[in-house]
């Protein structure tokens, strides 16, 4: 008996949507081993880790064709993309130190809305009716788990919100680079600022690991890095920011599973309640988007 072949994604924006969901995937195991080894070293010594690790990995994948890699014809937007997520990182992993690995990552998804905005304010993006739908319903659930006014909004919660304003600069300008140029050379980039900066002031203020689990999470964390960035840059090259957005949101369904699998942190009804929402948003806004026939 033959098995029904998988249909494979009929457009850019579908095969984006996979990309994106892949990413996020990543991202929340990466947050969650992040979270682990800041209690372990602290924050900036697990910052170090996870752009040195990533550094070293697409340093040595590009490094037959490093000289066609380097040339960027937007050095100082690949500069101040490089910036942007790295204050993303700093502020998310001191928000992984403070809360809960769930919380921190709702608070965070505010970012979509602001993809979103900016793409239809700087890249001349379109913000139909079916995203705005998605994205609206998204973040209605995002705002459920969040529930302002309870301890999630303590002062440590500037973190998360300023990850969320950093991410989405930086998710922004990698669309704009990402038109004419290769994917190795924005992830290079990238991860050399990140990777050139902790590694300076890591004898200043980080502290060595002394455990081979320590060691252990900084390789993953390395390399979870890498293969993430990789695909969030190839996902945002070719699908528009505003159709991926709603898509981000499945990282708070990562990291409500991880919280509770790893750290005991098991969601309530509301949490439970907001992801179900955002999982119905995210399906309705990729059965539209995949309907559309390519060009």
């Amino acid at each position: 008996m033959a098995f029904a072949q998988i249909p494979r994604p009929r457009t850019d924006a579908a095969r984006g949507i996979l990309l994106m969901i892949g990413t996020m995937l990543l991202f929340s195991i990466l947050d969650a081993c992040a979270k682990e080894l800041t209690t372990r070293v602290g924050v900036p010594t697990t910052l170090w880790a996870r752009y040195a690790g990533q550094t070293m990995i697409v340093f040595l994948l590009v490094l037959p064709r490093l000289g066609a890699t380097l040339r960027t014809r937007y050095p100082l937007l690949q500069l101040l993309r490089s910036i942007c997520l790295f204050a993303a990182t700093f502020c998310f992993f001191n928000g992984l130190a403070r809360i809960g690995l769930a919380e921190n990552t709702a608070i965070m998804d505010l970012n979509p809305v602001l993809i979103t905005l900016g793409g239809a304010l700087f890249l001349g993006e379109k913000i139909g009716l079916r995203r705005a739908l998605g994205i609206g319903a998204a973040l209605i659930g995002a705002l459920i788990i969040i529930r302002p006014g309870t301890d999630v909004f303590s002062p440590a919660a500037i973190f998360p919100l300023g990850a969320a304003l950093f991410f989405s600069a930086y998710a922004l300008l990698t669309r704009f680079v990402g038109r004419d140029e290769d994917a190795w050379t924005s992830l290079l980039y990238t991860a050399a600022f990140g990777g050139v900066v902790m590694t300076g002031l890591l004898p200043v203020v980080g502290e060595m690991p002394s455990d081979a689990t320590s060691f252990g999470l900084i390789a993953v964390i390395g390399g979870i890095a890498a293969a993430g960035q990789l695909l969030l840059i190839r996902a945002l090259q070719i699908a528009e920011a505003g159709t991926l957005a709603p898509f981000t949101y499945c990282g708070l369904l990562f990291a409500t599973l991880w919280g509770a699998l790893i750290f005991g942190e098991y969601p309530d009804r509301a949490t439970i309640l907001g992801a179900s929402i955002i999982v119905v948003s995210g399906i309705y806004v990729w059965y539209r988007e995949t309907q559309a026939k390519p060009a």
